[in-house]
């Protein structure tokens, strides 16, 4: 059986709704990413010696090894296409190969750009200088970066397309969940001032499997 590791609220929320979605029975575990948590911890020897980057999303369960644990699969982007392609009845990745470049199109760009830099640059400094003086302006430069990417996302969803990737539903609309609900939590005005991915939200939002795993993760702010 899939065994997943995840922390509530942290990108690992859409690997955890794509699991949700394809209907497979599976194991998970919190490994939170918050040092005020109780439980494993990201940042424990135990976690990583078990997967070395010491981050979560993480699935066990999948053939191979690269690092870590035989059988662990790491970064969301790879468990989620591992999913949407083992199970594609799920009809979470598009079987044409134009519209499946798209999906990963979008994927690899939320998560070097949104969220490995600008994301991390607010919630994160120090992974970007030593220096706790250059935080705050590194965390501004970080909150700049997202408004124009935020606004890049509502741009794009607002062209008329039903979802991410025209269609349908795939991978994509819940991690740009995610995204959208780290907006909200940082007190931003998503529904005023992004309206087109308001509207996505809301339909991803309105899945059955998306409302289990949100009260699942225990959040609030979505």
């Amino acid at each position: 059986m899939l065994r997943f590791y995840y922390s509530p609220g942290a990108c690992s929320l859409a690997p955890h709704i794509v699991l949700e979605e394809i209907g497979l029975a599976y194991e998970e575990e919190i490994v939170s990413a918050r040092p005020d948590a109780d439980g494993l911890k990201t940042t424990s020897r135990e976690w990583k010696a078990f997967n070395p980057k010491g981050r979560v999303p993480a699935l066990a369960g999948v053939p191979g090894r690269i690092g870590g644990a035989d059988n662990l699969l790491t970064e969301a982007n790879a468990i989620m296409i591992y999913l949407a392609r083992s199970n594609p009845l799920a009809g979470l990745l598009p079987a044409d190969p134009a519209a499946e470049a798209r999906c990963i199109e979008w994927l690899n760009w939320l998560t070097g750009s949104v969220h490995a830099t600008a994301w991390a640059q607010v919630f994160r400094p120090y992974r970007f200088a030593a220096e706790e003086q250059c935080f705050p302006a590194i965390k501004a430069k970080g909150e700049e970066d997202l408004r124009t990417h935020f606004a890049y996302v509502d741009a794009l969803l607002a062209d008329g397309r039903d979802w991410a990737v025209p269609g349908g539903y795939s991978v994509v609309d819940p991690y740009l969940l995610v995204f959208y609900g780290w907006g909200k939590r940082i007190g931003w005005d998503m529904r005023g001032l992004y309206p087109a991915w308001t509207a996505q939200a809301d339909k991803v939002l309105a899945r059955p499997a998306v409302r289990r795993i949100i009260a699942r993760e225990g959040l609030t702010y979505y």
